[in-house]
């Protein structure tokens, strides 16, 4: 399974590669890692998207925000799930995502285990 994980801090990459490390070596998820929502965007034109399943977005980014990734996302690539996570669970925020169609809503610290579950039933 081909996971896109979109979030500004560095450190995520390290963290999933830690927390997902039997997956990976198994070849169960394979990982790419945007640092921005246009970084994302941009991957996405480049390479081809037709076996991505799955882009965790952060949405407080500098730049364009997650919510503004999840709109464009669902109008150009409606096939892929998106899971939107966030520090700042607030209830507009929670129903605006909904609105513009997150397939679910996951807030931080990561519960990985309750993740891990959320992904294997896509």
């Amino acid at each position: 399974m081909k996971v896109m994980v979109v979030d500004d801090e560095k450190d995520v990459q390290s963290l999933f590669t830690q927390k997902f490390r039997k997956e990976i070596r198994q070849g169960a998820i394979n990982f790419s890692f945007a640092f921005s929502a246009e970084e994302a965007l941009q991957t996405l034109k480049v390479k081809n998207s037709e076996y991505l399943v799955l882009i965790l977005a952060d949405i407080n980014m500098p730049g364009m925000n997650g919510i503004e990734l999840l709109k464009i996302l669902k109008e150009n690539y409606p096939q892929v799930k998106v899971f939107m996570i966030t520090a700042y669970g607030d209830e507009q925020t929670y129903q605006t995502a909904m609105q513009y169609g997150a397939d679910d809503y996951i807030n931080k610290p990561i519960e990985f285990e309750t993740l891990k579950k959320k992904i294997w039933n896509l």
